[in-house]
């Protein structure tokens, strides 16, 4: 049998918001397995599909920069062992003029970027080491995200932790910055249902169907009610299904169909997402 340690314990509430014990025995019926633990505990105790977005597993900043005509656009993620470094003022500005690079250069991947010159003459792997020498604690780029737009560019920051940008068509400055605001209070997972993975449906129609089947409804509405789930959840994690966070009375849609705007796509990076972090 596999041990289920306080950390998977830990990780499946804040999936599912449920208490301890309910998560140990559905991890130990599950064998440990954390997506069927999660299932299962949809299933019997109707809770709603996690933010995963939402878990912040390392520390670390998110630096953007968007050119002068809002054309061109950069989020660079830059991780570090502790929140206290993640403070430091220089740290901090790396991860910016890091992105500013990305933006106004394109690099092919990390390495390329990390051989790129910065305002002070030194590589932005010359200076990544000369922070470590001086704060003694590692650090990476971990990731970087690079736009180009015919439209407009808007980014929003929330505290260094969730870098979004937005590409927006139509609209004004103020829109563009409050869609970008929305997504990261939100975290949807794309612009629209159709760009939802069809991965994603099938689990929550399973999942649906499986909860609706464990209530005892009966066989001939259990397909109506399974896909009044999907139609609830696509509403929940897309973007323009959501409603707005400056005025829940309207989805996002209504919102942009009122100032004849339109999102061509976005982008969130939350430090230290699918990271594992040390527990000690």
């Amino acid at each position: 049998m596999a041990e289920i340690t306080a950390g998977m314990v830990k990780e499946l509430r804040e999936l599912t918001g449920l208490g301890m014990m309910e998560c140990k025995k559905a991890l130990a019926e599950t064998a440990g397995d954390m997506k069927k633990a999660e299932d299962l505990l949809r299933i019997k105790s109707g809770a709603k599909a996690s933010k995963a977005a939402g878990r912040v597993a390392a520390e670390g900043v998110v630096g953007s920069y968007i050119t002068p005509d809002g054309k061109t656009g950069a989020l660079v993620e830059l991780n570090s062992e502790t929140d206290f470094v993640a403070k430091n003022d220089e740290f901090i500005q790396l991860a910016k003029d890091a992105a500013k690079l990305v933006a106004e250069n394109d690099p092919a991947d990390i390495e390329a970027l990390s051989k790129l010159k910065l305002a002070s003459g030194q590589t932005v792997e010359e200076a990544r080491q000369a922070l470590i020498m001086k704060l003694g604690e590692n650090m990476t780029v971990r990731r970087m995200a690079r736009f180009a737009t015919s439209g407009k560019l808007s980014a929003y920051l929330h505290g260094n932790k969730i870098g979004v940008m937005v590409d927006l068509a139509g609209g004004d400055e103020v829109l563009g910055k409050d869609i970008a605001m929305h997504v990261a209070a939100s975290k949807p997972i794309a612009v629209s249902k159709e760009q939802v993975p069809s991965e994603n449906i099938e689990r929550e129609r399973e999942i649906a169907k499986a909860r609706a089947l464990e209530s005892g409804k009966p066989a001939n509405i259990v397909d109506k009610i399974v896909e009044g789930s999907v139609a609830k959840f696509l509403a929940e994690v897309t973007l323009l299904g959501q409603p707005f966070v400056k005025n829940p009375d309207e989805t996002v849609e209504k919102l942009l169909k009122s100032k004849g705007a339109t999102v061509n796509t976005f982008t969130m990076f939350i430090v230290g997402e699918g990271i594992e972090k040390k527990v000690v």
